[in-house]
């Protein structure tokens, strides 16, 4: 029998001990290797696909109202659907006749008030008389309405207008009814800009038109001035 065979303690050909730091048979990857399937990725890597990427943060911050606009006030989140989350927006029509509404429910009382007061107003005289009564009925008129609407809005978000349109007026930050001073700035805005001769009718028309090409929100100026929007409130 030959007596050329290795001892039980030579390793065989000249191979490594397998407890080396090699990658041989059960030898530990290198570091920053290539993990094994389904083991651990290294820390700082890539999670796998669909996962939370590293930090623990999901994409866009999310919200309780499903990471729209509500906690984005401007869909910054690129490719997220901007209006996801929140009650659908109110019909331009419907936004229309409430104002309709608003505007005969003020105006028609101040009219026969201000007449009672200072008398009949033609508006289409020029003379300095009836120039002055024109001034005082539109300014009396707009102040009323500007209060009426600032304290609806305040306190529930809604004027009379509409609550019969079943619409409502919110933050677009968080849907909640509008603060003092959002419902404020959004009544100011609206009705004051008419006290500035032939400009101030200017911005009132583009003000209210501007509603019928914003993207995404609908929004008019003064909706932008105090960050809201107007929504339905029917049931889905």
């Amino acid at each position: 029998m030959s007596t050329d065979q290795p001892g039980n303690g030579s390793p065989r050909n000249n191979a490594p001990q397998g407890g080396g730091t090699g990658g041989g048979e059960g030898g530990a990857p290198p570091p920053g290797g290539t993990p094994p399937p389904g083991g651990t990725p290294p820390s700082g890597g890539t999670p796998p696909p669909g996962g939370t990427p590293p930090g623990g943060t999901p994409p866009y911050g999310g919200s309780p109202y499903g990471g729209g606009p509500y906690g984005d006030p401007y869909g910054s989140g690129y490719g997220a659907d901007p209006l996801a989350g929140m009650p659908p927006l109110a019909n331009r029509g419907r936004r229309l006749v409430a104002r309709i509404i608003d505007a005969l429910l003020i105006g028609v009382p101040v009219s026969i008030i201000m007449y009672v007061i200072v008398g009949g107003v033609d508006y289409f005289s020029t003379s300095s008389t009836q120039a002055g009564r024109q001034s005082t009925v539109s300014g009396v008129t707009m102040l009323a309405y500007l209060i009426y609407e600032g304290l609806m809005l305040a306190n529930r978000g809604q004027t009379v207008g509409k609550m019969a349109m079943k619409i409502r007026v919110a933050m677009l930050a968080n849907g909640s009814i509008p603060t003092g001073q959002a419902a404020w700035i959004r009544a100011a805005v609206y009705t004051l800009p008419e006290i500035v001769p032939c400009c101030g009718f200017i911005f009132w028309l583009v003000n209210v038109l501007w509603c019928t090409w914003d993207k995404p929100y609908q929004q008019c100026l003064h909706d932008k001035a105090a960050k809201t929007v107007v929504v339905s409130t029917e049931p889905r």
